[in-house]
């Protein structure tokens, strides 16, 4: 629609392998994956722009990506797949402060208190969305549709608005901060995963005690009271009931 080309991969770690590696301007992924292709220094010199989402941008990662003498645009985009996708935007900036910026065109974003009452700026609250962009629901599920899309009292008759389950800040400049999730919910590689699940899997395991489990840079990490060491036996466990 704007003149360009697209390059088509299976996954962004693909990207210095690929034939047109080289014609390639943008990249549009998630943080964990440009953040292995910048550590092995993969990221092609005709890189100048980057849109990231998915997961929670560092600010070190943003530094490194201003590093690569040819980047010259770091785009923070967030947002839910219940908003299509991206909902706010930010140009992230060396030597700045991690933020998702403000909401896209038709989206409107609020960050409400449990009695939807608007909160003050500098106080965090659950970051709800309105606007073009709210999609109907959940195929099949009309009691977490009811419970997640809700009417907007800011809005006109009829419109609805989507819990997100973030807890948002707003600073004095406008700029939404996010402070992390409501709930225990987090996304890695831009999967959303409850932890409580995982632990209770292997709370159901014998021998199994006590179980928690933390998102700690991309990664999954259980820690476990158990009565003998058996990790290679908890993980084959696990992939039967739960994704790779």
């Amino acid at each position: 629609a704007n003149g360009g080309s697209l390059v088509m991969a299976r996954n962004a770690l693909e990207l210095p392998l690929l034939a047109a590696r080289d014609q390639v301007r943008l990249i549009n992924t998630v943080p964990s994956a440009i953040a292995a292709l910048q550590r092995a220094g993969q990221i092609p010199d005709s890189v100048r722009i980057v849109n990231l989402a998915g997961e929670p941008l560092k600010q070190a990662l943003v530094e490194a990506l201003y590093n690569e003498a040819a980047i010259e645009h770091v785009y923070d985009l967030y947002g839910p797949s219940e908003d299509t996708t991206y909902s706010t935007w930010t140009r992230r900036e060396a030597g700045g402060r991690a933020n998702i910026g403000r909401p896209l065109h038709n989206t409107a974003g609020y960050l409400l208190d449990a009695q939807l009452q608007a909160l003050p700026q500098g106080i965090a609250g659950e970051l709800y969305l309105a606007g073009a962009g709210i999609t109907r629901g959940y195929l099949l599920r009309p009691g977490l549709t009811a419970e997640r899309f809700v009417p907007n009292p800011f809005g006109a008759a009829g419109e609805r608005m989507y819990r997100t389950g973030d807890l948002t800040r707003q600073r004095a400049d406008g700029v939404l901060e996010y402070v992390g999730r409501i709930d225990h919910q987090v996304k890695i590689r831009g999967f959303r995963i409850e932890l409580g699940e995982i632990e209770a899997r292997l709370l159901a395991q014998p021998g199994v005690r006590e179980a928690a489990v933390l998102a700690l840079d991309g990664q999954l990490v259980a820690y476990l009271a158990a009565e003998q060491e058996q990790p290679e036996v908890l993980k084959a466990a696990l992939r039967e009931v739960l994704p790779e």
